[in-house]
């Protein structure tokens, strides 16, 4: 609606003019032509003025006192006169403000000294002050809504870049334990590998060269996932979308870093590839699952579950390496998803990275919308977890 505002704007400059117009028409018949000379003049000193107003933006309070100069002999001279000075107090400061007010007011009592009526000359002064006094409060008052309206956009683009940020810190986040969850599983895996290597003399050299391809294998399988993870964080950065599309989407949507289809995500029914794969590496678990009706469970809860358990199976290997691990996995729609994970709990025992991994657990089981609890019972290192499945 801009331009209505523009259009209102010189429509009231005009106005002026377009009265002396109707007069003209009206009554020009009758006149002398010394008085149509006059009126014609006035007219066209008024179309002069309002041709100025666009150089108002380029030339403020130059142009608004060249036009209140130039009412003091012109009548249509009015209209553009009080608009440039609307518009100068509208965007200007006092400075420049009053003495164009000054000089306007002096001017317009000026106008009436042709008549010869000191009187009338007064009346004009205590009329064209108080108009010129509404117009600075009118003209301010506009500035005043000009300036909140644009403090409160500039307030929204600020709140709107805060949410933009705050959303990728979030996202970087939950790249971050992605990664973390990843790579502590992968790298645990291949030091007990390695650590099984370096002090079992037993080994006959068959058991030797299986050993050494798991540990090449889980190193490869290390470097795609980081590839994978990083590749989704890069992707963030360009475009300025984070990746949860990247990390939630189902397989053969997306993509890898090197632009290829990503990897399924990992989902509950993963679980039974993920304990075999420990086993693998030698670690002991002991699995419990007496999930119902698996396949109603979102593919979100299950992949929330699938790390949870494999930073738990991460965890017992950091911390209470060769210790038997049970794995206690159940519920069904509307009771929620419950995984415990025990192990034995080794006093003064403490890994690289000590408790962060709980403290990733606790966050990303808190974004789920669950709640997860550890504490030692009987000797054993107890995780106790609950994550929502409506039903």
């Amino acid at each position: 609606m801009e331009w209505l505002g523009v259009a209102l704007f010189y429509l009231f400059a005009s106005a002026p003019l377009l009265l002396l117009v109707l007069v003209l028409i009206s009554g020009s018949l009758g006149r002398p032509v010394a008085d149509v000379g006059i009126l014609l003049t006035d007219m066209a000193t008024g179309a002069v003025g309002i041709a100025l107003l666009p150089l108002r933006r380029r030339w403020p309070w130059q142009v608004a006192t060249v036009l209140a100069a130039a009412s003091a002999f012109s009548f249509a001279a009015n209209g553009p006169a009080i608009a440039a000075f609307t518009s100068l107090a509208t965007h200007r400061r006092w400075r420049q403000v009053v003495p164009v007010g000054v000089v306007f007011w002096v001017c317009v009592a000026i106008s009436t000294r042709w008549k010869g009526d000191w009187r009338l000359t007064a009346v004009y002064a205590v009329v064209s002050g108080t108009i010129l006094a509404g117009l600075t409060v009118f003209g301010l008052y506009l500035r005043g809504r000009r300036e909140l309206e644009a403090e409160r956009r500039a307030a929204e683009l600020r709140g709107q870049a805060q949410r933009v940020e705050q959303a990728k810190l979030a996202e970087r986040l939950k790249i971050a334990q992605e990664m973390h969850d990843v790579l502590a599983h992968r790298i645990s895996l291949l030091a007990m590998l390695a650590g099984g290597l370096a002090y079992r003399k037993d080994l006959t050299p068959e058991q030797t060269r299986e050993t050494a391809l798991a540990i090449q294998e889980n190193a490869h399988q290390s470097l795609t996932e980081l590839r994978a993870v990083l590749g989704t964080l890069r992707r963030g950065d360009l475009t300025g979308q984070d990746g949860p599309a990247d990390q939630d989407r189902p397989a053969g949507q997306g993509g890898t870093a090197e632009g290829g289809p990503a990897p399924p995500q990992p989902t509950l029914a993963h679980l039974g590839a993920l304990f075999a794969e420990v086993r693998a590496a030698g670690q002991q678990v002991e699995v419990d699952d007496s999930v119902t009706d698996r396949e109603l469970l979102p593919a979100q809860t299950g992949r929330h579950a699938y790390r949870i358990v494999q930073e738990a199976l991460t965890n017992a290997r950091k911390h209470a390496p060769g210790s038997v691990v049970r794995a206690e996995i159940g519920g069904r729609p509307g009771d929620g998803l419950r995984i415990r994970v025990s192990n034995a709990a080794v006093p003064g025992r403490s890994g690289p990275g000590g408790r962060l991994g709980l403290v990733g657990l606790a966050e990303r089981t808190r974004m789920a919308g669950g709640r997860i609890t550890h504490d030692v019972r009987d000797g054993r290192f107890v995780l106790d977890a609950t994550l929502p499945w409506e039903a």
